[in-house]
This record gives structure tokens, C-alpha cells and sequence, in this order.
């Protein structure tokens, strides 16, 4: 498949058993560079799960998983250097600083100290973190922790940015300039945004929406669509019927 051509994601077949518990059975969807998609399901649905085939944490041995074209069993490297992830608990090293974490995610990308240089700036500019580049992570709040690893999920300029709950337990401002940027990315049309989150209000009416439970997508679509569907007037209604109300 041409790269340039190819969803930012393909899901095709997915499947992963702990034992005899099916954690995920037979998952589908494709993701097209410029989107965000909103992975809702309750505790246990299976999205932890999706999250470690992606990233390679798992291997599956039933279905496959593209990104960007490449298939990332088979061209590991190619597709892993594609993607981009936040995960729920924070890996910033506390003890450096927020440009020395930053360079050393570049380096291992392979990037020269110039197109360090110059993405750094890039993406802390676009967060109103260059000025602070200096300070030690652990001087940092936790939404400005968050930009970080933001910043430096996009240094290498993924196609494919995978966010697993990232506003948990920040404030309601650090919690909204983060969906906000996120989202602002997506409308930039050069990044597809995989976010997976239990909160509702973190969903624009742009967004797509895949609901996960026990293991299976029980509805795709765009917000309208998921109402649809479920006969619903709200996302929260639709969860909860989708879902047979789990937590």
C-alpha cells in the first residue's frame, strides 16, 4: 500500500484472550488522517487492551493492525515510528528538565540536534511552553506536565496520535485547553487523534465515536449517528444503552 494513501489506522480482525476471558473479539475500524475519534467504553471494555496491541506492548495472532500503510507485525519499525502516544500514567522523567526529556524522545527517533532544535520550539510554541523549557518537570503542574508529553508524542511528526485518557485528574481549565488543542490538531488535517476517555464532555460534534464493551464495537459513527442508533437524545443516554449502564 503507498504510505501516502494509506489510513492513518487500519483495525482489521483484532482479537486478544487473558486466558479464557476475550478481551477483544474481532474489532474493526479505519481511521483517516484529520479525525478524531472517541473511544468510550466502560472499565473492562477492552480499550487498555486495543491500546497495547497498537502500540506493540501485545501481539495478536488473530487480525492485524496498519499504521500508516505499514503492517506493524511485519514492519515494525516503520509503523511504530508513525505513531505518536500519551499514555495514562505520566513517563516524563521528573529530574530533567522539559527540553532534556524532549531531546532525548527526539534522539531515539533519530532526529539531528537541528531538526531538534526546531521541532522543540515548534510544538512548545504551540502550547505556550517554550519559556518554561527550562524548568524541571517536577516544578510543573499536571496540565503543563500533560502538554509535555504531548509535545513530545508529535516531535517526530506521527500520522497516528494515540491519547489514553490524558485529562484524568486535571482541572476543568487544564482539562480544556488540552481537548481544545488536541482537536485543533485534527482540524490542521495532518494527524489522525485515537483518544480514549469515560468523559462525555470531551467529545465535539466533529468527533467521531466508537463504542467498546465487552470486547466488541457496539457503535461507530459520528455523534448523530451513535444517538441514532441507540435511540437516544444524549451521549450519556446512548452510553448507557449501549452499554447496559456499566461503569
Amino acid at each position: 500500500m503507498n504510505e501516502s494513501s494509506a489510513p492513518a489506522l487500519k483495525v482489521a480482525g483484532l482479537s486478544y484472550a487473558y486466558g479464557n476471558r476475550r478481551a477483544l473479539d474481532g474489532v474493526n475500524f479505519t481511521l483517516a488522517e484529520g479525525t478524531c475519534t472517541i473511544l468510550l467504553g466502560p472499565n473492562g471494555a477492552g480499550k487498555s487492551t486495543l491500546f497495547a496491541l497498537i502500540t506493540r506492548l501485545y501481539d495478536s495472532r488473530d487480525g492485524f493492525v496498519e499504521i500508516a500503510g505499514f503492517e506493524l507485525k511485519q514492519q515494525s519499525r516503520k509503523a511504530l515510528a508513525r505513531l505518536g502516544v500519551v499514555f495514562q500514567q505520566p513517563t516524563l522523567d521528573l529530574d530533567l528538565s522539559v527540553e532534556q526529556n524532549l531531546r532525548y524522545h527526539a534522539s531515539l527517533h533519530g532526529l539531528s540536534r537541528k531538526q531538534a532544535d526546531a521541532r522543540i520550539r515548534e510544538e512548545l510554541e504551540r502550547q505556550s511552553m517554550f519559556e518554561r523549557r527550562k524548568e524541571k518537570i517536577r516544578q510543573l503542574n499536571g496540565g503543563h506536565r500533560r502538554r509535555v508529553e504531548i509535545a513530545r508524542a508529535l516531535l517526530h511528526r506521527p500520522s497516528l496520535l494515540l491519547l489514553d485518557e490524558p485529562t484524568v485528574g486535571l482541572d476543568v481549565p487544564s482539562r480544556k485547553a488540552i481537548v481544545d488543542y488536541v482537536h485543533g490538531l485534527c482540524l490542521d488535517g495532518q494527524i489522525a487523534v485515537l483518544w480514549a476517555t469515560h468523559l462525555i464532555d470531551e467529545i465535539y460534534p466533529q468527533d467521531r465515536i466508537i463504542v467498546l464493551h465487552k470486547g466488541t464495537i457496539r457503535a461507530d459513527g459520528s455523534l448523530s449517528e451513535v444517538l441514532a442508533a441507540s435511540h437516544s437524545e444524549t451521549i450519556d443516554n446512548a452510553f448507557t444503552a449501549l452499554t447496559g449502564g456499566a461503569a
